[in-house]
């Protein structure tokens, strides 16, 4: 594999072009991602029933949680990394990528021992419903298993993103996005697994995209790992625990505030936790541009601050806020359009159970997308403040998110009914968003207006 050719300095070039072709892989990887989340479920609700959608659906913030600690980690790592690249300094980035591989494998197992023995209790607090709490139990049992498997996709992916190169990730999800659809027919449908299929197809497929990425990074020549790389210095490890504390927390404080939302939803009945969970599934869908031009942004950002060119920053700033505004536009449009059929993919038994939940899902759907401008926002400034070295303030705006997710899916439903509670989402994205876009432009006053190179 000539993986080195895949890398790219993004110090140089127009910034429009740089950070479209870094997008767009990282587009069709997500889209491919969301294979696995849209498959398990279309199986799970069509073939199992909606007593196992229902199920997904109570486990799906305590599964994001646990996901959103290594995500988060991973992602700040790779700043320290993108910096390294764009100052050209290949021996701290060895030394980065090293420590990080070594922090990353610690956090891992920490996780899975948190996440296995807390499972139960947090599913009793947000009280899930006692028909589907055993299955939720099983599927977050095997995908807590599975976080080790998760970290390593993450934080290999991590490193290939921090130099640039978005094709191969996008590579590694492909196969194991088709890997995870024929496992699921298989366990589903054939062993008769149940949600358990879903859960132990994921696993598997995952760690494939771990061996494809594993292998393209040994076809890197300016990546020389020795042993020394892998031990832990305090400085190294003080600056990559620095950067990527806060993000993992972010992601934590942020789930949190989703399982108080889960837990206000799993006060109604099972039809209304399968048209809320049905919706949540096309949640990745909505989201699919908007995570992939953040990660553009990151590096993009990362690398322009490691070699000095400030004003390039700037301009990438105002391509990636246009471009992130037509295609949230576009999206939600589509989803206004289409959003029902496709959430029809989720959903069985009688036609007046089909007609609830998709009227719970397809309502809940349509402010979401009316309001996704607000999501791309987001994700564009607080990449920006992580492509800067600052984690902080987004750890600070996830507080936010939580806050008001909590009070509004708490207080509206007191005022307009279980309706209330499709507002939470927005709510958060909004207060989050006012915080980061007013915090990146006090950083950037900070940095001098130099010619632009």
């Amino acid at each position: 594999m000539k993986t080195t050719e895949r890398i790219q300095d993004m110090t140089t070039g127009k910034p429009l072009r740089l950070i479209l072709t870094f997008a767009l892989p990282l587009m069709i990887g997500n889209i491919f991602q969301q294979l696995y989340t849209i498959v398990d479920t279309a199986i799970v609700g069509k073939f199992v029933g909606n007593h196992a959608l229902a199920a997904l659906g109570s486990a799906d913030w305590l599964n994001w949680f646990a996901i959103g600690i290594v995500q988060g980690f991973a992602q700040g790592f790779s700043i320290l990394m993108s910096q390294y690249f764009g100052q050209k300094d290949y021996k701290k980035l060895n030394r980065a990528i090293g420590a990080s591989i070594t922090l990353s494998a610690i956090l891992s197992v920490l996780s899975v021992i948190f996440c296995q023995a807390f499972a139960e209790p947090v599913l009793l607090l947000l009280k899930t419903k006692t028909e589907i709490i055993s299955d939720s139990l099983i599927y977050l049992r095997i995908m807590f298993a599975g976080l080790p498997v998760t970290m390593g996709y993450n934080l290999l992916s991590s490193i290939l993103r921090s130099m640039g190169d978005s094709k191969t990730p996008l590579y590694a999800i492909v196969v194991a996005a088709f890997t995870n659809v024929v496992l699921d027919l298989l366990f589903v449908l054939v062993f008769h697994w149940g949600i358990a299929g879903a859960a132990i197809a994921t696993v598997l497929a995952q760690i494939l995209s771990v061996v494809y990425c594993f292998l393209s990074l040994r076809g890197i020549s300016i990546l020389s790992l020795t042993k020394k790389d892998l031990v832990l210095e305090r400085d190294m490890c003080k600056q990559l625990l620095f950067l990527g504390t806060p993000v993992a927390l972010q992601n934590a404080i942020i789930g949190i505030g989703g399982m108080v939302v889960q837990s206000v939803v799993n006060i109604y009945d099972v039809l209304f936790v399968a048209g809320f969970t049905a919706t949540n599934k096309l949640y990745g869908l909505l989201e699919i541009a908007a995570t992939s031009y953040g990660y553009a942004i990151t590096s993009y950002v990362g690398q322009n601050l490691g070699g000095g060119k400030i004003s390039r920053i700037r301009k990438g700033m105002h391509a990636a806020f246009f471009i992130a505004l037509l295609t949230s536009i576009a999206i939600g449009g589509s989803m206004l359009l289409f959003g029902r059929q496709l959430l029809g993919i989720f959903v069985s038994g009688t036609p007046d159970e089909v007609t609830a939940v998709l009227n719970v899902a397809y309502h809940y759907l349509t402010i979401m997308s009316l309001c996704l401008p607000i999501l791309y926002m987001l994700h564009i400034y607080r990449s920006a403040l992580m492509g800067l070295g600052n984690t902080a303030v987004p750890m600070i705006s996830g507080f936010a998110e939580m806050v008001l997710r909590m009070l509004v899916a708490i207080v509206f439903p007191m005022y307009i009914g279980q309706a209330g509670i499709y507002y939470a989402e927005v709510a958060a994205w909004s207060a989050a968003a006012v915080l980061l876009v007013i915090s990146y432009y006090i950083q950037m006053r900070r940095y001098p207006l130099e010619e632009y190179l």
